[in-house]
């Protein structure tokens, strides 16, 4: 890939916030901040890994990225061009797609898989006759290692595996430049992973695809990411080119993270200590004052009580929210 092409921004997030009306009582609501005002960049053919615990809003950032819900603040380019009104909001999702996590519950069970595939192309009306339409298809399921003769199949006659296949298959639909790849290996046994991970390369490579790729599993984002974001409570606290991400995490939430990672190799594993956090996440209803890592964070000090700190460059594209790095 050439050095202009690398740079070239496909999309950019500014100050993305998606908050959630909760009932605390008898007409009472408290928001529920999911995300937090998170900025970010994708170049075109990279992936973003988007990491963190569960519950940190990694899946919301992405659904909100789609305007699948209808983002609460904040600012989303695709191309250079702002995507705000119903017609930006309809072109854009003809160029990006999402696959989802759950390959059993996320495709009709009363659809044949060939119907599944083919629903974004009915859609979209990307199709001028049933001919042309069912040809799609069966590109589309051979694409992904699916044979076309399966396509009168129903989803439960397939593994998880091959489920997941059908659900890459559909967001390929569209022929799509974007797509949101929100936690797809995590309910595959890890031999399938393995092939799920290898053929989202291959996809890449061949078709020049752009992925956000949410996952829990740094060993997965570490293999396929070009840069990976941190996020913790809602808010990025670090993100960098994997490399500087693995080499020399800033942030302790990340040094954390990273001690967890099992190594294959036994004298590492020997010599590699453990980061233990204790507590539990803060409710999001609910977010400390300050930095809001502060109640976890074994080297939290008075600063960290009174102000937030900013995602800032700590070093060159590597940016980290943390008092202690201002001495860096």
């Amino acid at each position: 890939m050439s050095e202009s092409k690398q740079k070239e921004v496909l999309v950019e997030v500014i100050g993305l916030k998606q908050y959630f009306d909760i009932q605390t009582g008898l007409l009472k609501s408290k928001k529920l901040r999911a995300v937090d005002g998170i900025s970010f960049k994708i170049n075109k053919g990279e992936t973003l890994g988007l990491v963190g615990e569960s519950g940190c809003g990694k899946t919301t950032a992405g659904r909100s990225l789609l305007h699948l819900y209808e983002p609460t603040a904040g600012q989303i380019f695709f191309n250079g061009k702002e995507i705000k009104t119903k017609e930006e909001i309809e072109n854009f999702r003809q160029n990006a797609s999402m696959v989802f996590q759950d390959p059993y519950s996320s495709l009709n069970p009363r659809m044949t898989v060939g119907d599944i595939i083919g629903e974004p192309l009915d859609v979209h009306h990307l199709y001028t006759t049933r001919e042309e339409r069912s040809a799609r298809i069966s590109e589309l399921m051979e694409t992904v290692g699916l044979s076309s003769e399966h396509a009168t199949r129903y989803a439960h006659e397939f593994s998880g595996g091959q489920r997941q296949r059908v659900g890459i298959a559909r967001a390929l639909a569209v022929s799509p430049q974007l797509i949101v790849c929100d936690e797809p290996v995590s309910a595959l046994d890890v031999s399938i992973q393995a092939q799920i991970i290898n053929m989202f390369e291959d996809l890449q490579e061949k078709l020049g695809l752009t992925y956000l790729f949410i996952a829990h599993d740094l060993l997965v984002v570490r293999h396929i990411s070009d840069k990976i974001a941190v996020m913790y409570l809602g808010e990025l606290v670090e993100t960098a080119y994997t490399k500087d991400i693995f080499d020399s995490p800033l942030h302790p939430y990340t040094r954390s993270l990273i001690s967890a990672v099992p190594s294959p190799d036994p004298k590492t594993a020997r010599k590699s200590k453990r980061i233990v956090l204790t507590g539990d996440v803060p409710s999001p209803l609910a977010k400390p004052s300050g930095c809001p890592f502060r109640t976890r964070c074994p080297q939290a000090f008075e600063r960290c009580v009174s102000e937030k700190p900013e995602l800032r460059e700590v070093k060159k594209n590597h940016f980290a929210s943390c008092h202690l790095l201002d001495d860096l």
